[in-house]
């Protein structure tokens, strides 16, 4: 007569045996994951574009600045490169809107037809 050995792993060992095997088993996104990477995507590229183009704009000032208090002899190009600079500054939330918007035409496609699958899987 032969005997068997069976175990059978409480609820808790269940749930440790399930987060260990998540770890290792290849990462797969869901469309909820998906959606949101997708949304945080269009607004990333705007803050990038805003941040890059008040650097350069707020250095264009500097430097215009340096020229009217530093050497006077550059007054008049001084005032024209700080004016540039402030210039650049006040368009800065001009183009995130349009940077976002163009983003937003782009992947709104994706963005319905997730958000459309994820809607009547609810349902």
């Amino acid at each position: 007569m032969e005997e068997k050995f069976n175990y059978e792993y409480s609820a808790k060992q269940q749930q440790e045996v399930e987060k260990i095997r998540e770890k290792y088993m290849p990462e797969s996104r869901d469309k909820m994951k998906e959606l949101i990477a997708l949304d945080r995507s269009v607004s990333r590229k705007g803050r990038i574009t805003a941040v890059i183009m008040s650097l350069i704009s707020a250095l264009i000032l500097g430097v215009g600045m340096c020229l009217c208090l530093v050497w006077k002899e550059y007054m008049t190009i001084g005032i024209a490169v700080g004016a540039l600079g402030i210039a650049g500054l006040v368009a800065v939330y001009p183009v995130y809107s349009r940077v976002v918007k163009r983003m937003r035409k782009k992947v709104a496609p994706q963005i319905m037809r997730l958000s459309d699958d994820i809607m009547h899987n609810v349902k």
